[in-house]
């Protein structure tokens, strides 16, 4: 192999890696604000409460009564 299909491969190589690290997710409130997630969100159903990480990469929750929709991304 020459020099420049090695460094394509390992470009798209990185990219599909980069790409396939996290899906991010949309939760709609009641209110119209959009959360982001990265990763699914979970819900405890004790609390009533999802938990996600925000953009920051923070743990954030949110309550369910409060979301309308969750979208994967």
């Amino acid at each position: 192999m020459n020099r420049w299909t090695l460094t394509i491969s390992a470009v798209a190589a990185l990219t599909l890696l980069g790409a396939c690290g996290s899906t991010q997710y949309i939760m709609s409130t009641k209110e119209g604000r959009l959360l982001i997630s990265d990763g699914r969100p979970t819900l405890d159903e004790t609390s009533g409460t999802y938990s996600y990480k925000d953009a920051e990469g923070k743990k954030a929750f949110v309550p369910k009564a409060d979301i309308v929709q969750i979208l994967e991304r």
